[in-house]
């Protein structure tokens, strides 16, 4: 059995998006012959919200070593703000120790957007029989910014530019020194090959994160309170449709197009004044700090009225049951073509009516047409809102897909399961690292 180390300092029961490959894989590395451990940082050390039913949704047999990060008051002084520099040093230890302990070749795995803890890469690639991965869950460096001059970056500019130096030269130091990178987008393998000529294609893999049906058998059994809206059993009751995730001024074109392919439906179809979509935790700020994204350009549509927007985040067992609650799901797309949305596959997975409105390029796009899982309405740079708004009103509203589940092709689904995205990982493993 080969030994993983798995970096991940968000771990269950915090409620984060970047330990959501390591969580759904855990269950599937030994039956490939890898024995997996966990580094992580103590929950009550890491600023957001818990989570108990990530906790039963993991193996028991895999070891989780936490770390004690500096506190969260270290975050005043600069350079300390991100949990990825607070627990740098404590990791670095823990990993030197576990190698020490021992002497098996092994591969330590960083799966986080926590990208301040890369900083240990270089000094661990050194030891003997150890190998390094990274995993891109998001761009390191992005470029959205420079491709979207105008949309200003989160904490202004002049702080963006600087973040973004120091993190092109962290990114170069630690991609000197890995055996491979996983990426759940082919767009960031494209940004970060130009600038690291050295990265081959047998380092690289595309691999986004798989679908855990496991996770609605659990739910299914032990349902999670969420008051959002209720379950509707009575035909006379309000239509409730739901997106559950982020939103930001990116989703403003996909949100525009159906705003407005909804305004051309509503003359024609009556029954849609009796709708409520809810667009649930979408800031990723905490409690007050969270603020409306969508309601605003509902409202700027004359919406206003049908739109329920609740931005603090929710936890994700609460997530998985208000999209099994909903009588159907949207899920709006990034302009930005690498945006992969992963949580596309839960959508899949709760076998609801499913419109999806994302940029043509996106892997999203083909992973729908391959399942026929959904209605998908793609677009580009070049199209219209006036454009966008006619295709969701004719392939949404007019179609009336919103009243059946798809005849989803589960055949066709299973390649993006997360059994099979680990079967995938683990062949990428054995290559880094052979018997």
């Amino acid at each position: 059995m080969k030994r993983l180390l798995i970096v991940s300092p968000h771990f269950p029961p915090v409620n984060a998006p970047d330990h959501q490959r390591v969580r759904m894989a855990l269950p599937y590395f030994r039956d490939h012959g890898w024995a997996a451990e966990v580094v992580a940082v103590e929950p009550g050390q890491v600023l957001a919200p818990h989570d108990p039913f990530l906790v039963a949704t993991l193996p028991a047999d895999v070891p989780v070593h936490r770390v004690r990060s500096l506190s969260t008051g270290w975050g005043r002084l600069p350079g300390l703000g991100s949990l990825g520099y607070r627990c740098l040093p404590a990791i670095t230890r823990r990993l030197h120790g576990l190698l020490r302990s021992d002497p098996r070749p092994t591969l330590v795995y960083f799966s986080t957007t926590q990208f301040a803890v890369h900083g240990a890469i270089p000094g661990l690639a050194k030891l003997p029989g150890v190998k390094v991965a990274l995993d891109y869950q998001d761009p390191w460096v992005s470029t959205y910014y420079q491709e979207h001059p105008a949309i200003t970056p989160p904490g202004g500019r002049l702080k963006y530019a600087i973040n973004r130096f120091f993190a092109r030269r962290q990114q170069t130091r630690a991609l000197r020194h890995v055996a491979g990178c996983t990426s759940v987008s082919a767009r960031y393998f494209e940004q970060i090959r130009p600038a690291h000529p050295w990265l081959r294609d047998e380092q690289l893999l595309v691999l986004p994160f798989g679908g855990a049906a496991h996770d609605f058998e659990i739910l299914r059994q032990h349902p999670v309170p969420q008051h959002h809206f209720p379950r509707r059993t009575d035909p006379g009751a309000p239509l409730n449709w739901v997106y559950a995730g982020r939103g930001g001024p990116d989703m403003a074109r996909a949100l525009n197009g159906f705003f407005g392919g909804l305004k051309l439906a509503l003359p024609l179809q009556p029954e849609l004044a009796n709708l409520r979509i809810h667009f649930l935790g979408t800031d990723y700020a905490a409690g007050d700090r969270a603020r409306p994204t969508v309601k605003p350009l509902a409202e700027a549509a004359g919406l206003g009225q049908l739109v329920i927007e609740k931005p603090h985040r929710l936890g994700y067992g609460e997530t998985l049951q208000c999209l099994l609650d909903a009588d159907a799901l949207i899920i709006p797309g990034s302009d930005d073509s690498g945006y992969t949305a992963s949580k596309l596959y839960p959508y899949i997975l709760a076998r609801r009516p499913l419109l999806a409105i994302f940029h043509r390029e996106s892997s999203v796009v083909d992973v729908l047409r391959s399942t026929r899982a959904g209605t998908c309405i793609t677009f580009d740079a070049a199209t219209s809102g006036t454009a966008l708004a006619r295709a969701v009103h004719e392939q949404w509203f007019q179609a009336q897909a919103y009243r059946q589940p798809p005849a989803t092709d589960w055949a066709a689904f299973e390649p993006y399961t997360a059994r099979a995205m680990t079967a995938r990982l683990c062949g990428f493993f054995d290559r880094l690292m052979p018997a």
